[in-house]
């Protein structure tokens, strides 16, 4: 590319200084504008503005910068986008709307810092706020706090949530992030006033993910559930997509097509389950199709996934809408959502129907409260008669565990408890799970079970330095020694799963049961004690014990769990009984006859495809 000479500095100058003033007003150029860009010529449209600020004075000059800046943005001219922005900020400093859009700019290219600086000095622009300025304010807040709670800089995040809720109480996005950030944090109690935020405001506004860690009372998960759908799921279509396509001509290719949808499909709990499901799907009775928006990479795992499905369809940059269409173009029969209201979830593919038969699998163990979604993947244990009631979608009962899981997982050779500063002589509980399923009742009961067990330790997971400290100040609190946690630090998965041996018995949350950290557990050998309650987040290890053999380390009771690790803990003997049987019949025990639940799971989905069928 040639360099831009002086002289042609000079002749571009000279050019705009002959220019007669721009015909237009400025409101007559933003509808211009507008009615280009309906029209399909973004071009247009921004060659308009750019014409405008040329050829304008300088009076709300910045709004039109600030617009130019949102299509160039569009057109994906990341960097006329961001020089349009900085152009209105000189024009005027303290000019909001610049600095939010500069702000998501930046976070969008990896400047994280950039993007915290820029909304910081909108807040402190827009400070007081006002009723001219307050979503401009509201809006800085949120996102400088989304963007730090992504970066692990969770205390930070809190404080700018406290912030914006004090300014506004009825935010229930920011209520849900302000909740599952103290769960995060295990800070205690996670529903601590704030503002004017009420108590029916709070619950209200918990996620369905949060909830599930903080009540077992399946109305109240029922209840977030359905709040989360009606606000960010779109009403289904009136005529189901899939029946706005040819039927496919099956003569050639009888064989039923399942779909998988996910944003999961690598190294994460849900990818870490479901290979060997994938992999031993009978081709002849089925085509395996992966619909999902996960990051590439070249992680074994997800290799090792993409591989097992005969079709993978990006939807990653694929509106809802589009990503439907291509799922009932593809002739899907049944539909699985492996991700329900977890984080990265697409209901809007779900609501439009693309596929007669939908079933919720995996991803979020209970009720979604999605339309579109008629089924649910469980087991009599998960969900026993009277749970029902609560959820929107109708069970798919197999006939004994409802987890699939991978048998293929790959194991370090076994480490010395040194590595990890355990004693040899010591009875070491451990929880692998993620802090935000610890409760104080549960983190209660851990330090009665550690006082009546002298000399046991308690081995956790920590997320976050916050998190850390607050558990150890908790356990001084509770007269139990913090040296007397201790933290396992991140490891590669194959190390991960071997260190389950060093520890003698795994201590099970409540109401936010293990779900993959227990079968990682069982299938390495040591035995869980679990405290089974009344929704099927908080039956899932108890399902697992039940097909794994075990069905006696299973409590009703927060009494009875202690009293059980208590007791366990004292007779390190019945422990070791229960480390050989796992060790002799665990991965031979009906929750690891992968090939057996993936024909299950396959007559399921056959007979659903042929009732389906007839009613149509």
């Amino acid at each position: 590319m040639a360099a831009v000479t002086a002289a042609d500095t000079a002749a571009v100058t000279a050019r705009s200084a002959a220019r007669k003033p721009h015909p237009l007003t400025l409101a007559q150029a933003m509808e211009r504008a507008q009615a280009l860009q309906a029209g399909g010529d973004l071009d247009g449209a921004i060659a308009l503005y750019a014409d405008w600020i040329e050829r304008s004075p300088a009076p709300l000059k910045q709004v039109a910068c600030f617009n130019w800046g949102t299509l160039l943005s569009l057109a994906h001219r990341e960097a006329d986008a961001e020089a349009a922005y900085r152009r209105a900020l000189e024009l005027d400093p303290a000019f909001a709307p610049a600095m939010l859009n500069l702000g998501h700019l930046q976070e969008r290219r990896g400047d994280a810092d950039g993007a915290l600086a820029t909304w910081a000095q909108a807040v402190e622009c827009t400070t007081p706020p006002t009723d001219a300025n307050i979503e401009h304010h509201l809006h800085a807040l949120n996102n400088a706090a989304r963007l730090l709670e992504h970066l692990k800089r969770l205390p930070e995040a809190e404080k700018l949530m406290v912030r914006s809720l004090t300014v506004k109480a009825a935010q229930y996005d920011v209520i849900q992030h302000y909740v599952h950030i103290r769960q995060k944090q295990c800070a205690w109690p996670f529903y601590a006033p704030v503002g004017e935020v009420t108590q029916n405001q709070m619950l209200v506004g918990t996620s369905a993910l949060a909830m599930m860690g903080i009540s077992d009372d399946p109305a109240l998960q029922l209840m977030a559930a359905l709040r989360f759908a009606s606000e960010r799921a779109p009403k289904p279509p009136a005529v189901p997509l899939h029946t706005q396509v040819p039927p496919r001509d099956r003569s050639r290719d009888p064989r039923i097509r399942i779909g998988y949808l996910s944003g999961d499909l690598h190294h994460h709990a849900v990818g870490l389950l479901i290979p060997e499901l994938i992999e031993l799907h009978d081709r002849s009775r089925f085509e395996v199709w992966a619909f999902c928006w996960t990051p590439e990479s070249a992680s074994p795992q997800r290799q090792r996934l993409l591989k097992a499905f005969d079709h993978h369809v990006r939807l990653a940059g694929v509106d809802d809408v589009t990503a439907a269409k291509l799922i009932s173009q593809a002739g899907i029969d049944v539909l699985v959502d492996l991700q329900a209201l977890t984080s990265g979830a697409r209901p809007g593919i779900l609501g439009q129907r693309p596929a007669p038969v939908q079933v919720s699998y995996l991803g979020l163990p209970g009720t979604s409260g999605l339309p579109g979604v008629d089924w649910l993947i469980a087991d009599d244990y998960t969900m026993p008669p009277e749970l029902e009631r609560y959820c929107t979608e109708k069970a798919i009962r197999l006939p004994g565990c409802y987890q699939v899981s991978d048998r293929r997982r790959e194991e370090a050779p076994v480490p010395p408890r040194s590595r990890y500063g355990l004693p040899d002589d010591a009875f070491v509980y451990c929880s692998f799970n993620n802090n935000h399923k610890f409760t104080p009742e549960v983190y209660g009961a851990w330090m009665r079970i550690l006082k009546g067990v002298p000399g046991s330790l308690l081995w956790l997971l920590a997320d976050n330095a916050a998190a850390k400290a607050n558990m150890q100040r908790e356990a001084e609190g509770a007269g139990v020694d913090p040296a007397r946690l201790v933290f396992a630090p991140r490891v590669s998965p194959a190390e991960y799963l071997a260190r389950f041996r060093c520890a003698d018995l795994m201590l099970d949350t409540h109401p936010f049961n293990a779900g993959t950290t227990a079968s990682d557990a069982l299938w390495m050998g040591l035995p869980i004690v679990t405290w089974s309650g009344r929704t099927y987040i908080s039956r899932m290890a108890g399902s697992l014990l039940t097909a794994v053999g075990l069905p006696d380390l299973i409590t009703e009771s927060l009494p009875a769990y202690e009293k059980l690790a208590i007791e366990l803990g004292r007779r390190p003997a019945r422990v070791a009984s229960y480390r050989r049987y796992l060790a002799e019949q665990g991965r031979a025990s009906p929750l690891f006859d992968v090939p057996r639940i993936v024909r299950e799971i396959e007559t399921a989905f056959e007979r659903l495809f042929q009732e389906t069928r007839l009613r149509r």
